[in-house]
């Protein structure tokens, strides 16, 4: 009979490739032979399946591109396994409690995109966990802090993108215009490096076609590019009823959907990041109302590649992505401006390059217009991007990339959005504000207004919540529970009861401007704190509870699992996840 340790190595090579990691460690152990493997290889081979996102400062790139002898790879493995550890431990706490879950979620988003993998592996769960709304966001099967965490992670990354380009520093075009995509990303593929790899593709697939291409002149290579992006679809958008769909100002949904819709901006912006790869020059213009691509050609050489004088001004050439492969004249373009009406000692300006700022704020005002063009469909479940997100991030890039010339005034007109959706929605992002918003508005009333809101946010985090049980006289006085889904008796919305009190108490002035004395019962009746389908917060008086068994709407469960663990379909309610403070409902 064959004893395990007498198989060949490479038959032990496999089969521990097929054990858990920390299982090997426990083999390993009490096995010389399992132990004088080839380590650096088995940890690679673990470093890579088991972990799919690595912060920057691994350098992971470099380090699988390196004889597996060269890295430790079995440290870099324990390292990120216990990160893993941890993330998990946060993540259960802020299941576990409502209080300190900020500071938690900042302990988490410590450990940057080596988060990602845990955090995903807890979005997706099975139906039958027993915290599953708690861990769901929207009725696919995901977790609602792990997708708020995530989120914060993501977001955190778009802005520092921003700020690196409004400190001077170099952001490549795709990168600053990715940042948008972090906002909307989710559980979805699309982050800088994902995108930068669908491009890598495309660029091979040009090179592909055309044997010749890396040979060829800009010109001709730049058509090339535009002919290839024409031919897959994936510029352009074929309805015009769908030219403002809020998706077509996201260049990773471009790159994904089936159809590859966009708007002319993402249009030149694939268009120009494969040139980069194919050795061609190609940056935007922003030209009113549209957006082209300019070709340039390489110093001392013309566009067709013959060799001229650098003391010449060189000839650019125009391309539409968008709308063809075909080269657009200067002379044209400046027909058209004459057109509109734009001053001759305009025109160079309308049709030099733009900056990579221009491209953020010009994306900015292309998402509002879209959310504003779109602004009835309200679906929260069924909108993919998301309109709050996109808005969200549409409003930080032009704080930190504001329009030329424009104030703190100005600028401070979006501060009441920014809060109103950090209280409401994004409450992890308390960080950002206090690293990237204060500094900018130190030194004026704003910055007071922003201190104070994120003071009270993590206040309220910290301080642990007043326990409210229920006893005979509470329970014959509030008749409902929390977890309870009810319509509004006279505004008709649905909405799920994540609290109470045994009556108002709410300042006399609130009071007084909700007319609550003029209802049936007064102020001396149940008040119920409730999360409505639209995303609102609100404070319904009993009375005007209509309680109902159902069916939820899908906007309410996709926001139901920052209160409650997971539905209860025999009881038609949703279990509390908030028993710390209502341990009796």
């Amino acid at each position: 009979m064959t004893l395990l340790h007498d198989l060949p190595s490479e038959i032990l090579f496999q089969i521990l490739l097929g054990v858990p990691p920390p299982s090997v460690l426990a083999i390993q152990q009490v096995c010389r032979k399992f132990n004088d493997l080839a380590q650096p290889l088995l940890w690679r081979s673990h470093c890579r399946t088991q972990f799919s996102y690595w912060r920057p400062e691994h350098k992971i790139a470099t380090k699988l591109a390196q004889k597996a002898s060269r890295v430790d790879w079995k440290d870099l493995f324990r390292t990120r396994h216990l990160a893993d550890r941890a993330i998990s431990d946060e993540l259960e706490e802020i299941l576990s409690s409502q209080t300190g879950r900020i500071e938690r979620s900042e302990k988490i988003l410590a450990h940057d995109y080596d988060a990602k993998d845990t955090l995903l592996r807890n979005f997706h769960i099975n139906d039958d966990c027993e915290d599953v709304l708690a861990r769901r966001y929207e009725l696919e099967v995901c977790n609602y802090y792990s997708d708020a965490v995530l989120g914060g992670l993501h977001r955190a990354m778009a802005i520092e993108e921003w700020t690196r380009i409004r400190d001077g520093q170099p952001v490549s075009l795709e990168r600053a215009l990715v940042a948008f995509d972090l906002f909307v990303l989710r559980d979805r593929e699309g982050d800088f490096d994902e995108v930068a790899a669908r491009l890598d593709h495309i660029a091979k697939a040009v090179q592909l076609e055309d044997p010749q291409c890396s040979e060829a002149a800009p010109r001709h290579k730049a058509k090339l590019i535009a002919g290839y992006l024409q031919r897959n679809g994936i510029t352009g958008v074929a309805d015009e009823n769908q030219y403002h769909n809020l998706r077509n100002n996201f260049i990773s949904r471009a790159l994904q959907s089936c159809d590859h819709e966009s708007l002319p901006l993402i249009s030149v912006i694939i268009f120009c990041a494969v040139s980069t790869r194919l050795g061609v020059e190609a940056e935007p213009c922003g030209f009113p109302f549209h957006v082209y691509a300019i070709v340039k050609p390489p110093v001392g050489h013309d566009l067709d590649g013959r060799p001229v004088d650098d003391t010449l001004e060189h000839q650019w050439s125009y391309m539409d992505p968008f709308n063809s492969d075909r080269e657009v004249y200067r002379s044209d373009l400046e027909a058209q401006l004459k057109d509109m009406g734009v001053p001759a000692a305009d025109h160079n300006m309308l049709l030099s390059a733009s900056s990579v700022a221009d491209m953020v704020r010009r994306t900015s005002r292309n998402i509002i217009e879209s959310i504003q063009t779109n602004s009835h469909v309200t679906s929260i479940g069924s909108v993919d991007p998301e309109p709050d997100s996109a808005f969200y991030g549409a409003l930080w890039a032009l704080l930190i990339l504001p329009e030329p010339h424009s104030g703190l005034f100005q600028r401070a007109r979006f501060l009441p959005y920014i809060l109103e959706y950090l209280e409401r929605q994004y409450v992890f992002d308390v960080r950002l504000i206090e690293r990237i918003l204060l500094p900018i508005f130190e030194g004026t009333p704003h910055w007071q207004q922003l201190h104070d809101a994120v003071r009270v946010m993590r206040l309220g985090d910290s301080i642990p919540k007043q326990i409210k049980s229920r006893n005979a006289e509470i329970a014959s006085s509030v008749r409902f529970k929390v977890g309870q889904i009810f319509r509004h008796k006279r505004y008709t919305y649905q909405a799920v009861i994540t609290g109470w009190d045994v009556e108002c108490a709410q300042s006399e002035d609130w009071m007084f401007q909700m007319g609550v004395d003029r209802l049936s019962k007064g102020r001396h009746q149940s008040f119920y704190h409730v999360l409505v389908e639209d995303k609102s917060v609100r404070y319904v008086a009993e009375e005007n509870i209509d309680s109902t068994s159902g069916p939820v709407g899908t906007n309410l469960m996709s926001l139901a699992g920052r209160h409650f663990k997971r539905w209860d379909n025999a009881s038609k309610t949703f279990v509390s996840n908030i028993r710390d403070e209502y341990p009796n409902d």
